[in-house]
């Protein structure tokens, strides 16, 4: 027999009600199995960039809390460490509190995910979604 592990997260406040209406509106009737199938999804997309070789071009998009504090100096300094990789920023002012990076890459897809890894860890990153282009 499967075991069941039980765990406890934190949310914000907005991010759990946001969720629970998002799982509630597809047909979920169980947090716990939406909550799942978010981190299936969420390993595979990783999983499947650890697979990619060679040199790639794309596009790596992060969503990020303007207000944290020390984050954008922290972004900033890894992207300078990576510029040999990087073509292009776009840098979207969403609202008060949120801004958008859109990150042109091209390079070796070994610098590429480092270059992830580097950025989605800092407290403040909301989100980071790659898309490669070629590669």
């Amino acid at each position: 027999m499967n075991k069941i592990v039980r765990i406890g997260a934190t949310f914000p406040p907005e991010l759990l009600r946001d969720f629970d209406e998002f799982i509630h509106k597809i047909g979920y009737d169980n947090r716990s199995k939406a909550i799942q199938d978010s981190v299936i999804f969420f390993m595979s997309e990783y999983k499947r960039l650890e697979k990619e070789k060679g040199e790639g071009i794309g596009v790596l998009s992060i969503l990020y809390d303007h207000e944290a504090k020390g984050l954008e100096e922290k972004l900033t300094d890894i992207q300078h460490e990576f510029s040999g990789i990087i073509r292009s920023t776009m840098h979207v002012h969403l609202n008060k509190k949120d801004c958008l990076q859109a990150i042109a890459i091209n390079g070796n897809v070994k610098s590429i995910k480092k270059l992830i890894k580097k950025l989605i860890i800092n407290k403040g990153v909301k989100q980071a979604k790659l898309s490669i282009i070629k590669s």
